[in-house]
């Protein structure tokens, strides 16, 4: 991966802002996780840094290599297909908070299309893009060059997208199949302070679930019936560097990616939160995670580490979510 001044700086930015917040001490593969296994030990040197995950109906998962412009597969075995490569943005052009072109979050509908966030700082390439079974990609929904899109989700309901800019701290709302896109929340909760806001998205329970990076903190806005957004409340705090997240399937429970203290935390429907995965386990510096039944799969990107960038996967047990 090429490392910029700036992203030097990012990695300096997560590792600082895991120190500020104090933690429940980590204890390895705390329950309901446990047998935590990497799938695949990725290549560091050819910028294989997994940001965002989703898993596809034969077990595999697709991933998004944050900052070389490659949206890959990657098989039960550890093998790695990339599926695009995505277009270079114009010399000189700088990402905004992270000045490379960064691959953001993605998601998959149904009949297999692939949608995911592209951000270069240049008008023509920064948005959403779709990749079909058998197609190319290709850009549904153009975001302003200014914009950090981050985190991705999907309306399972509506099939409405929404993207969580970690830079203008703005939930986007688009349409099914690309098109305009409406800054569909802002406000203070979702800002930046210092480096990234807004940064993981999840759609569940009618609302739009949005971790806040620099905040620590995870935030619940309602959908309302007309599809606009209801108010923002702050559901947990106290979360360092909380990075991409998932719903376990056990009501409003979550196990959210802390990216720079190298952890899992498991977070309660009261908004505690307790360790369940570290360093220990084979964490570094995870950013998202996937759940489907009795699996949890955790893409780590190894920021600030820089040593094995890996595929994680883990048993979920039962446990009563309060």
């Amino acid at each position: 991966m090429r490392t910029t001044p700036l992203l030097r700086v990012a990695a300096v930015a997560l590792a600082a802002t895991a120190s500020t917040v104090a933690v429940t001490p980590a204890r390895a593969a705390a329950p309901p996780l446990s047998t935590p296994t990497a799938i695949a030990h990725l290549d560091l040197a050819r910028g294989q840094q997994p940001e965002n995950i989703t898993v596809l109906p034969n077990g595999n998962t697709v991933v998004t290599f944050a900052f070389s412009r490659q949206l890959a597969e990657i098989d039960r075995h550890g093998a790695v297909r990339v599926l695009a490569t995505l277009p270079a943005p114009a010399p000189g052009s700088a990402t905004p908070a992270l000045t490379a072109p960064f691959l953001g979050g993605v998601v998959r509908a149904d009949d297999g299309v692939l949608s995911f966030i592209y951000a270069t700082g240049t008008a023509d390439l920064t948005g959403i893009w779709r990749l079909a079974p058998g197609g190319t990609p290709e850009r549904v929904t153009a975001l302003p060059a200014d914009a950090l899109p981050n985190g991705l989700a999907r309306d399972g309901r509506t099939g409405f997208l929404y993207a969580a800019d970690s830079v203008l701290g703005t939930v986007w709302r688009i349409p099914p199949g690309g098109g305009t896109a409406v800054r569909w929340a802002t406000g203070t909760a979702l800002q930046p302070n210092g480096f990234l806001g807004a940064n993981g998205i999840k759609i569940h329970d009618h609302a739009a679930w949005v971790s806040n990076l620099d905040n620590g903190t995870l935030l619940r806005i309602p959908i309302r019936g007309d599809g606009t957004a209801g108010p923002a409340r702050v559901v947990a705090t106290g979360l360092p560097s909380i990075d991409d997240f998932a719903f376990t399937g056990r009501g409003d429970q979550i196990l959210a990616a802390l990216n720079g203290s190298s952890e899992i935390a498991l977070i309660a429907g009261d908004g505690t939160h307790t360790i369940a995965l570290d360093h220990s386990d084979g964490l570094q510096n995870p950013t998202s995670l996937a759940v489907r039944g009795d699996r949890v799969w955790i893409a780590d990107a190894a920021y600030v580490t820089q040593q094995d960038p890996n595929l994680l996967t883990a048993r979920l047990g039962r446990t009563t979510s309060h």
